[in-house]
């Protein structure tokens, strides 16, 4: 008798545990959705684009700062998760940009905190940095719509493996960055061999898949983007790139969505809208 007694106490404290990891986790998601994502950018054509139009297909709130542009950083545990964008800047350049170092700290304290975090090209060497990476200027830019390949890690990941092993990718950079202590290398292409990584609940993605040719129009139209472009394709650079983007928007957008909503239901916890269905007539 005394041993079926301490099965079924084992049993009851397993189950008791259970339902205490299930509470808690139904605590955490039930936070997430009540507090709304908070949208870091760095210059006013650098939105999250097609990352945008997946928060709105979600009905996600979310509250964006433009950093570049003096708006106050808030308070990151308001916010159930944080997406930081691109920009002209470079991550290492706090004696000419003092918000660097605040929003530095900011990513560092929330993402060692747990918060999930979706960054690209300024946003992943922004987490890269704030995680003690080193952040520096590549040895050439890259630009254009060029392959990016998984890693075995990447493909197996809950996010990336949305992705197919090799696809074509918006890249507009000249600075690149080490791999993190503890981070998970998820992709690379042939000019850069960091172009993804994860770390815990944080994401960085140096590539672009969001963007349109009407957006990559804007961003020709910025002094340190266009130098880039005009170094490396000469005068007619922009058009030749707006074509490449053109031709590959709709599937790069598609895999934007597809990628961002794994990272928000997997990771975020976030559940998509349910739209009510007309009854009948």
């Amino acid at each position: 008798m005394r041993g079926h007694d301490g099965q079924r106490l084992a049993d009851r404290r397993r189950v008791g545990l259970a339902w205490s990891r299930r509470s808690a986790t139904n605590s955490r998601r039930l936070a997430a959705v009540a507090a709304p994502l908070l949208v870091l950018q760095h210059i006013a054509c650098e939105p999250p684009a097609a990352y945008e139009d997946e928060l709105r297909e979600w009905n996600v709130d979310f509250v964006r700062v433009e950093v570049d542009a003096g708006e106050p950083l808030p308070d990151w545990r308001e916010h159930a998760a944080i997406v930081a964008m691109g920009g002209p800047m470079g991550a290492y350049e706090d004696q000419r940009l003092a918000w660097l170092t605040a929003e530095k700290r900011l990513i560092a304290d929330a993402v060692r905190s747990g918060v999930p975090f979706w960054g690209v090209c300024l946003g992943v060497q922004l987490l890269a940095a704030s995680l003690g990476a080193r952040v520096f200027a590549g040895e050439h830019a890259e630009v254009g719509v060029l392959p990016v390949e998984l890693t075995a890690a990447g493909a197996a990941d809950p996010v990336f493996s949305e992705l197919p092993q090799r696809f074509r990718a918006l890249q507009w950079h000249g600075d690149t960055f080490e791999l993190p202590a503890g981070a998970v290398q998820l992709a690379r292409s042939g000019a850069y061999e960091q172009q993804a990584f994860r770390f815990e609940k944080a994401y960085g993605l140096q590539f672009h898949l969001e963007v349109g040719a009407a957006l990559a129009a804007e961003w020709g139209t910025v002094p340190a983007y266009a130098q880039s472009l005009r170094a490396l394709r000469g005068d007619d650079g922009l058009p030749t790139l707006l074509s490449a983007i053109g031709h590959h928007e709709r599937e790069s957008v598609a895999l934007a969505r597809r990628l961002f909503a794994a990272w928000l239901g997997r990771v975020v916890g976030l559940a998509p809208r349910v739209v009510a269905q007309p009854g009948p007539t």
